[in-house]
């Protein structure tokens, strides 16, 4: 679900999918199709706590079957969430991890799809492959299930395989419940994004999101289903995460580079001698200077650690073999939003800032440009 799994059942809640980092505690399974499968040390205390009911209930009989039903359904977790990353790929869209919680899976995108029906695809990929394993499941029990086996669901009992094939049919109806930021919260806002601004779309949706959180708060209390609560938090407060970060989306979509950027400061022409280059860096204490011409038309980037090591070798050599002339530059009316797209694709800390002209105005830092977007890289 991606999600929300936990998002949820998988887990009802939540988004899986994150934008940051990976998350705290978790450790590595194994790498698939090129996504580490990683697995948080709190499951290993659902396990425990599972084998203990289930011994005190049943024994060792009960425990492995309890046990193999809990992981095969923490399986179907794994590839629904499979199913975000996989789709989001299709769109450019890597996946670093995938992490698996006692509520659910989380799949760390790099990046949120830019457009509403990318959105709206790889939000559906996880419930679709829900409804795949539960038909495939059908497909070989589905003749000899029977009303009674229904019913031992229902008082959550039953074989293993059919309470497996319900448990995928209500992960997509859960799933697809207008509770943003769940996979359905997802779909609901790539729709709404198709006639409206983003922004507007996300607080839409968070507002229904919020509202279904309160329904559920409501079904928990009075039905004494203390997980209810527990879900009606996590939507609420993602939700409210998923709408402030909208809006700081929209206000760097509105801002631009020149409130932010730091003084061009000294830079280096074509020419110049190592001595006299890693002097001016040692005194404005740089780690990158730029490269212009005499008109401060930008030509490239010289690492002050470069300069440091042909200082050794040579220090009547010039800059000009040291020169990166392939660098990420950004352009002085880029809005913050298209700036920080930049500048997840690069590993640079500093970006060299020009005008209309090509001429060198300004830096700024990764750092800065996180710090005005409300979130780190």
């Amino acid at each position: 679900m991606t999600s929300a799994k936990t998002r949820g059942f998988n887990l009802p809640l939540g988004k899986s999918w994150r934008r940051f980092r990976p998350v705290k505690w978790s450790f590595h399974l194994a790498r698939i199709a090129g996504i580490d499968l990683r697995v948080h040390a709190t499951f290993f205390l659902l396990l425990a706590w599972f084998g203990f009911v289930y011994y005190a209930e049943g024994g060792a009989v009960a425990v492995f079957t309890g046990l193999s039903f809990i992981i095969l359904l923490f399986l179907c977790v794994i590839l629904h969430e499979f199913g975000h990353a996989l789709a989001a790929r299709a769109y450019g869209i890597n996946t670093p991890d995938i992490t698996l919680l006692p509520i659910g899976g989380i799949a760390r995108l790099e990046r949120m799809p830019e457009k509403p029906w990318q959105e709206l695809v790889v939000a559906l990929a996880g419930p679709a492959v829900n409804v795949v394993i539960a038909f495939a499941l059908f497909l070989v029990i589905g003749r000899f299930l029977a009303p009674a086996d229904f019913r031992a669901i229902a008082e959550g009992g039953g074989n293993l395989l059919p309470k497996l094939l319900a448990i995928n049919v209500m992960l997509v109806a859960f799933n697809l419940l207008p509770a943003f930021p769940m996979d359905g919260g997802r779909v609901l806002r790539a729709l709404l994004a198709m006639r409206l601004k983003h922004a507007r779309a996300t607080r839409i949706a968070a507002a229904v999101g919020q509202v279904v959180a309160v329904l559920f708060a409501l079904l928990g209390l009075f039905g004494g289903n203390p997980f209810l609560l527990f879900i009606a938090v996590f939507v609420f407060f993602g939700a409210r995460a998923e709408a402030s970060f909208a809006s700081y989306q929209e206000k760097a979509d509105q801002t631009g580079l020149g409130a932010l950027m730091q003084p061009m400061g000294p830079v280096l022409l074509p020419g110049m001698k190592v001595a006299a280059a890693a002097a001016l860096a040692r005194a404005e204490d740089r780690d990158l200077l730029g490269v212009t011409d005499p008109s401060l038309h930008f030509l490239g980037l010289v690492p002050a650690a470069s300069l440091a090591d042909a200082l050794r070798w040579d220090p009547s050599a010039v800059i000009d073999p040291l020169i990166r002339r392939h660098c990420a530059v950004l352009a002085a009316d880029c809005s913050l939003g298209g700036a920080a797209a930049i500048a997840r694709s690069s590993d640079q800390e500093e970006f060299p800032v020009i005008n209309a002209t090509g001429q060198l105005v300004g830096w700024i830092g990764r750092g800065k440009l996180a710090q005005a977007l409300g979130f780190q890289r």
